[in-house]
């Protein structure tokens, strides 16, 4: 794998022990233990959670409903509770409480959802967590969370926005003037708290003043911006400029776009969850669009087929994971992450796209061989990282308030 200068020395990978395989004896869990979730009772998260606690011989967790947070001003746990946040999407009235939006499928409102968001994180009281406040306050700004992975020497897409010195973009005049200056003849504009490829667009620029922009934002006539299930292109700048000054307030993060390798004719990008900071599980996303998403029509990909390009392109599958185990580290007080890992043309290359706190909901997706976890789901592997010890820290005097973390500009 011809990584960049940055990746340094190859490094052996970790020992099986670090997730436990399923079924495996546990060690101890300290006397009196309690799992409790932070998320939406009945939302297929928590039921998966919930289910991989009990097949691990333990009682259900303590759901603690995300509505009850917002409108109680937090929630106590027990000193013996180990606490999981779980994504609080999916829930029209937890949805309104955070971006104040009638209407789920609407844009706008992601500044409001990130800040109301964090600071609900910041009510949590007691227990040991599994997710750490400083930790999500980064990985939910694109901006700040790819300063964080650049400076740490993960590979990442460039960007005029991020870092010391990141340029403001107050709207299309300032992507325009970015892409320019920068020589980005296409980018991705995304939102800075952003979701699911939400407000997402790759913009494409050529000769004679031509333009497109392929997104799944669907603009009605008086102005509003919907999230759709179909990727549209819109080819008239006036368009385009509408819909990114409509979102600029929300705040926007430019990507160089990656040109993407391919499998079987659509471009490929990879799903990597890290559990205790070891690649455990991986999907391939494909799509004839430059947004991979499976809920925009993208398709899962062969695994064996992208292990065996990476082999014949003259590079190691360990190398791949542990990209993927370096921009984890970046974290290291949260116990899973989800990456997204962009393959270069020839598969010679790899990038992070992103890193995704709830990034874990693969329904049916078994470890990876060596991974430790192997006949595992995603959920299954964090709960036996838990018995074994992993990713329980006390968060005792840790607010969004408190002193920067160490690995956070």
């Amino acid at each position: 794998m011809n990584l960049p200068d940055t990746a340094g020395p190859r490094a052996p990978r970790r020992a099986p022990s670090a997730v436990p395989p399923a079924g495996s004896p546990a060690v101890p869990a300290p006397h009196d233990r309690r799992l409790a979730v932070v998320g939406n009772p009945g939302n297929r998260r928590v039921t998966l959670f919930t289910q991989a606690v009990r097949a691990a011989g333990l009682p259900g967790p303590r759901v603690v409903p995300w509505i009850d947070v917002l409108r109680d001003g937090g929630a106590d746990f027990a000193p013996e509770e180990t606490v999981r946040l779980d994504s609080p999407g999916e829930d029209p009235e937890v949805d309104l409480l955070l971006r104040d939006a009638e209407d789920p499928a609407r844009v706008e409102g992601s500044a409001r959802w990130y800040a109301r968001f964090t600071a609900a994180v910041g009510t949590l009281r007691g227990g040991a967590r599994l997710d750490d406040p400083g930790d999500l306050a980064v990985l939910f700004d694109k901006r700040r969370c790819h300063a964080v992975l650049d400076a740490a020497g993960v590979p990442v897409p460039a960007s005029p926005t991020s870092g010391p010195g990141a340029a403001p973009v107050r709207g299309w005049d300032d992507v325009r003037s970015l892409m320019r200056t920068h020589r980005m003849p296409r980018a991705f504009v995304k939102l800075a708290h952003g979701s699911s490829a939400s407000g997402v667009l790759a913009v494409e620029t050529g000769g004679g003043g031509r333009i497109r922009a392929t997104t799944s934002v669907e603009r009605t006539p008086d102005g509003a911006l919907y999230n759709s299930l179909r990727v549209r292109r819109y080819e008239r700048e006036r368009d385009i400029a509408a819909i990114v000054d409509a979102l600029a307030p929300d705040g926007l993060h430019l990507e160089r776009w990656l040109p993407k390798a391919s499998q079987r004719g659509r471009a490929a990008d990879l799903r990597v969850v890290v559990v205790a900071g070891r690649a455990t599980h991986a999907v391939v996303r494909t799509s004839r669009a430059p947004m991979t998403n499976l809920h925009l029509g993208g398709r899962r990909g062969d695994l064996d087929a992208v292990r065996e390009a990476v082999e014949t392109a003259g590079g190691r599958w360990a190398d791949v994971l542990q990209v993927c185990e370096r921009a984890a580290a970046c974290f290291p007080r949260t116990l899973c992450v989800g990456v997204d890992l962009l393959p270069a043309i020839g598969w010679r290359k790899v990038f992070v796209g992103e890193v995704n706190a709830f990034g874990d909901l693969l329904p049916g997706l078994t470890g990876l061989p060596g991974s430790g976890a192997e006949g595992a789901d995603t959920y299954a592997a964090q709960v036996a990282a838990v018995l074994h010890g992993h990713g329980t820290h006390d968060p005792a005097a840790v607010t969004l308030g408190s002193a920067p973390h160490p690995h956070h500009p």
